[in-house]
């Protein structure tokens, strides 16, 4: 049976839409606009792997390799605020049964094109011009639901985390990045990136609707899934790895390359951040 219609506000902020439709030619040009993502979705893609492979792990005697090239197999991935499609892709490759959902119909476009140019991605990537707040009403529901770079552009940041949430199966994962509202994550990331260096559109960020680390920790200590008493994240005694991460995403320009840094590293996650929670079982 579909699930009843679920009524949510709209998280997309047509602004920002607008913003990202008119670059979206540029989604596979390596020294384009951009060209800050092409270089992170590795990073971004060694830590999926190593979360899943060590919560694999744990739950079963049989280790996971996690360079194995289909490590996702099986699963049912939601990329939402797929772009053109870089993410998506990798997840793909790693056997994921995965679709891309965008709120521009251009981006979704591009992602289309460039996914036909590789047959291997035929079978298990689709793609889809839709919101997560519409696809809330479909029956599907995921193992795996990604957001890279998003959670800074939509309107009310908390109603489009429930909704990411929601569209999980039980046990399922949830894999958010994004950048933290500190002096730091300004001076880089606007100031630096926009303003002088211009290697990122100006205005494509906005400071205020930058999210901390601790204000994702705290929604998921409080969040309950519909239907259920449990938070996802417990508020006594240190933060678990089995229940949620934070892992800095950090840019070394002499390498003109980003690194996953070191857990509980000091000042990592004080500008670009990767955040892992799980749904209760």
């Amino acid at each position: 049976m579909f699930p009843s219609q679920v009524i949510r506000h709209s998280t997309v902020n047509a602004a920002e839409i607008a913003h990202f439709s008119r670059l979206s030619a540029h989604w596979w040009d390596e020294r384009g606009e951009f060209s800050f993502l092409h270089q992170m979705n590795p990073v971004r893609m060694q830590f999926i792997r190593e979360k899943f492979v060590e919560i694999t792990r744990d739950e079963s005697q049989n280790a996971i390799n996690h360079s194995k090239p289909n490590i996702l197999q099986g699963l049912d991935v939601l990329d939402v605020g797929c772009g053109g499609g870089l993410l998506s892709e990798s997840l793909a490759r790693l056997g994921a049964r995965t679709l891309g959902i965008d709120a521009s119909q251009s981006n979704i476009e591009i992602a289309k094109h460039h996914a036909s140019l590789d047959s291997r991605l035929r079978t298990n990537l689709a793609y889809k011009h839709t919101s997560a707040e519409a696809l809330l009403n479909e029956s599907k529901r995921y193992d795996i639901v990604c957001s890279m770079e998003v959670l800074e552009h939509v309107d009310n940041p908390m109603i489009f985390l429930s909704t990411c949430a929601d569209l999980l199966k039980p046990s399922g994962h949830l894999f958010l990045s994004t950048i933290s509202r500190t002096p730091l994550a300004y001076l880089l990331t606007i100031f630096m990136a926009e303003k002088v260096l211009g290697k990122v559109a100006d205005g494509t960020h906005t400071y205020s609707k930058y999210i901390k680390p601790s204000e994702l920790i705290q929604y998921f200590q409080s969040y309950k899934s519909p239907g259920d008493s449990r938070p996802w994240i417990t508020r006594s005694g240190e933060l678990t790895r089995t229940e949620a991460e934070v892992r800095g995403l950090v840019y070394n320009p002499l390498q003109a390359g980003w690194i996953l840094a070191p857990r509980n590293s000091w000042g990592a996650t004080d500008c670009n951040y990767i955040f892992w929670v799980r749904k209760p079982s």
